[in-house]
């Protein structure tokens, strides 16, 4: 059983605890050659900072690596803070990675810091670059079609169909200008579901195709996001999310305090907790033939385009299950053979 719109992948890029930062990423490349075999559409990384728990921050080498690494799956940012960064450089380390991976590079822009206040700072971000984030995204389309607007200043290597450009949000703000400049648009749903309908709608709504940065051709292109885990049986589903949930309620609740589990499970029942675990609403977890129809559920409730999956089983074995129960090629004549492919992948 498949569902109806191509799946992708948002992989957070998660280093444990127990962990080292080579093991994390090679946990993520296992995943990625599983996802490859088994046919998903795409896999992003984000941009984070100061971030212990977190390896990509380095977002554009950690795709490079992930590319490397497979062989289908498009590969790309999920997204690139652009305030973080001059247009100039970006489309430079994007016009590479689109020459070594032709065909496969995508770039999902956003315009959060994706970090806090002295890590901006440090980014040497100021406390109005947001405010250039729609004149960003146009100079960076200019230089990655070669197409420059600043005057004797290009970025090589560039192409002529350029890098697919996303925009990438949690508001109507994001929905709004992706409109405007008429470019796929990506909602992170995933832990900020509560504008997700109107967001999805105002998106279609204003879509202008007439000044779209993809072409004249452009049509809107909806991306929805979601947590999911799919298992052989409901329970052990449960009881990974479950395990999930507590560690969202650490990372949110539990900064700068060391809270043992007993004081996460009490956090569940707090106010502040229940308030934490409400961003995981858009959560579908169980068998995959449960997860399949709420995906597609979710797919029809929004009219989306397409699905990013964010994979929140804890344990790496229910991670490739999971993958393996909601892959694409689920249900059709290929699906034995992707799975001999993602097995020999691990």
């Amino acid at each position: 059983m498949a569902t109806s719109v191509p799946l992708s992948l948002l992989d957070l890029a998660r280093v444990r605890p127990s962990e080292t930062a080579a093991e994390g990423v090679a946990r993520s490349v296992r995943l990625a050659r599983t996802a490859d075999g088994l046919g998903y559409h795409r896999l992003w990384v984000s941009e984070h900072h100061n971030m212990p728990g977190l390896a990509s921050s380095a977002t554009s080498l950690y795709i490079q690596h992930l590319a490397a690494n497979t062989t289908n799956l498009r590969v790309g940012s999920g997204g690139i803070m652009l305030p973080n960064h001059s247009p100039l450089v970006i489309a430079e380390q994007f016009g590479l990675l689109e020459t070594l991976f032709p065909g496969r590079i995508d770039l999902g822009l956003g315009r959060a810091p994706g970090t806090d206040g002295p890590t901006m700072q440090a980014l040497r971000r100021g406390t109005t670059a947001s405010e250039h984030f729609p004149a960003d995204i146009v100079e960076l389309h200019g230089y990655l079609t070669g197409e420059t607007t600043v005057a004797g200043v290009q970025a090589y290597p560039h192409h002529a169909g350029g890098v697919p450009l996303y925009i990438l949000g949690s508001s109507l703000y994001g929905a709004q200008l992706a409109a405007h400049l008429g470019l796929p648009y990506a909602f992170a749903s995933h832990f900020a579901p509560e504008a997700l309908v109107e967001a999805a709608a105002t998106y279609r709504d204003r879509f202008d195709a007439s000044r779209s940065l993809a072409g004249p051709d452009a049509t809107p292109h909806f991306i929805a996001a979601a947590n999911v885990v799919a298992a052989d049986d409901a329970e052990t589903a449960t009881e990974q999310y479950r395990r999930t949930e507590l560690e969202w309620l650490r990372s949110i609740l539990g900064r700068g305090r060391d809270l043992s589990d007993s004081q996460l499970v009490e956090l569940r029942e707090h106010p502040a907790g229940r308030q934490v675990l409400g961003m995981l609403a858009r959560s579908l977890v169980g068998t995959g033939p449960e997860v399949v129809v709420g995906l597609d559920a979710l797919a029809e409730e929004v009219r989306a385009d397409e699905l990013i999956l964010v994979n929140a089983a804890v344990d790496e074995d229910q991670q490739h299950r999971t993958l393996e129960l909601l892959a694409p090629h689920a249900g059709t004549q290929g699906a034995d053979e992707a799975r001999l492919v993602a097995s020999a992948a691990r």
